[in-house]
């Protein structure tokens, strides 16, 4: 079965330095670059998903900016696609769904930032739409929060999600560390 990595959202903004920094944005930065260095050694489809902030308001992410762009982590190479989106779900308003069915692609290895928005909204989506998925929990991260006056730690938030990942029997994605899913492969 043809497969693809996507990697969601890891531009400069979520870095120290950023506008709008994520806990733990360089170890899931690490992370996700060995995945991408296998990734690429086996000539998997990779696609790397940039959002541009277009919305009134928008205070990061925005268009030509040193924010916007991807970080060098995993930063894109001659001959790996990226798709521009401005939605939390990667397949909103882009051709990801027209270029994986292109591809015959149905399997996703997933990575990117924030688990709890970006990366759930397109993976709930790619499931919807019939494709297996992995998630590569490791190379995520999010953000502390505040529900109802009370700080919500981002690991607490990162944790919870990829559970919820798993939910059913593995319903919306397998869920794996790096170091997993390198041994398993």
């Amino acid at each position: 079965m043809k497969e693809a990595f996507l990697i969601i959202d890891i531009q400069n903004d979520y870095f120290p330095d950023g506008k709008h920094i994520l806990s733990g944005s360089e170890q899931a930065g690490r992370n996700a670059c060995k995945v991408l260095e296998y990734v690429r050694s086996k000539k998997i489809e990779i696609i790397h998903i940039q959002h541009l902030s277009v919305n009134e308001g928008a205070d990061f992410f925005l268009p030509d900016t040193y924010g916007a762009e991807i970080n060098a982590f995993v930063q894109p190479v001659e001959g790996e696609r990226i798709i521009i989106k401005n939605y939390p779900n990667s397949f909103r308003n882009t051709d990801l769904l027209a270029h994986l069915q292109k591809k015959g692609i149905k399997n996703l290895i997933i990575c990117g930032m924030m688990t709890d928005v970006c990366v759930d909204a397109t993976l709930r989506a790619a499931m919807d739409l019939g494709f297996k998925t992995t998630v590569i929990g490791d190379a995520c991260t999010t953000e502390n929060r505040e529900l109802y006056g009370e700080a919500i730690n981002a690991k607490e938030i990162h944790s919870s999600y990829l559970a919820g990942f798993t939910a059913l029997g593995n319903l919306y994605a397998n869920v794996m560390s790096t170091e997993e899913f390198l041994k398993e492969r």
